[in-house]
């Protein structure tokens, strides 16, 4: 996780990526694609392509029916799912935001560091 920026309920995704495109743009000069779902259309696409970032917005197939797991999508997915195994993340027990954001890098760095532990622990 490159970034993390926890807002109330009801801002929506697309206008906190793009809040934070211009922070990702600096942070990450290489960076140069980004796989989106179909909330991140708009002005965010049009910011990225400003900082000269391809954005790839994955959208369902308009004849499907039910689940179907969408390319790149489960990267996201899988990631939420790691976090949910954090029990002061599975819900919102905090009261204020920067709770949450801090709750959030330090169950990475923990996630990071037992990965990076496995893999020195290799012969």
């Amino acid at each position: 996780m490159l970034k993390a920026f926890v807002t109330e309920a009801n801002y929506q995704d697309g206008t906190v990526a793009y809040w934070l495109i211009d922070w990702l743009a600096q942070q990450c000069p290489r960076l140069k694609k980004i796989w989106a779902d179909a909330a991140y259309r708009g002005q965010f696409v049009e910011r990225a392509a400003y900082h000269g970032i391809d954005v790839e917005v994955i959208l369902r197939s308009e004849d499907q029916q039910g689940f179907e797991v969408q390319p790149r999508r489960w990267v996201v997915e899988r990631t939420f799912a790691w976090l949910g195994n954090y029990r002061r993340l599975s819900k919102d027990y905090e009261y204020w935001l920067q709770s949450s954001d801090a709750t959030l890098y330090a169950a990475m760095v923990h996630l990071m560091i037992r990965r990076l532990a496995r893999l020195r622990a290799q012969p």
